[in-house]
């Protein structure tokens, strides 16, 4: 029963494996919209941040209107960056494995998130009205990083459970 409990995780890392590779895919794919289409992506939940930020919203000048519009926008953008980029370090943390947060492995998890935040800031260049932006870039690797301490967490929580479970 222990070699079962002690392997089980390893068969999980190469579905975690998957996921990362997934979501670097998509993030590939959202980073080749032009800047109107990444717009439009993301408007729906900025139309949404706006009616929280200001209820009166319609009611209000168009230049204060616009004003409103450009914030939520921002926050709804960074909001996206720092998400994806913590379920892309969530996903990598657990396909590097069960460690401790100051180890070779876990550091070498957040070079791969600022490595491919940079490629994608870098990718994004080359993208019709998109830029490539440090602050991104630091806001991505933070993601990455916030998704990695919650996936060790995580295995710290499964690991006593399974402890609990082989001593009963």
């Amino acid at each position: 029963m222990k070699k079962i409990i002690s392997r089980s995780p390893e068969k999980y890392r190469g579905i975690f494996l998957i996921l990362t590779l997934a979501l670097m895919t998509v993030i590939f794919v959202l980073s080749a919209q032009d800047a109107d289409r990444s717009a439009n992506t993301s408007s729906f939940l900025t139309r949404i941040m706006v009616k929280l930020m200001a209820k009166d919203y319609d009611s209000l000048p168009l230049a204060q209107q616009q004003e409103i519009w450009d914030k939520a926008s921002f926050i709804v953008r960074k909001l996206a960056h720092f998400s994806i980029y913590t379920a892309l370090g969530f996903c990598a943390s657990f396909t590097a494995g069960k460690r401790k947060l100051l180890t070779v492995k876990s550091l070498g998890v957040l070079i791969f998130g600022f490595l491919y935040a940079a490629s994608d800031e870098f990718h994004q260049h080359f993208v019709p009205g998109r830029s490539c932006e440090f602050r991104d870039m630091m806001i991505d690797t933070g993601g990455v990083t916030v998704g990695m301490i919650v996936s060790l967490i995580f295995m710290v929580i499964i690991a006593h459970f399974a402890s609990k479970r082989r001593k009963s």
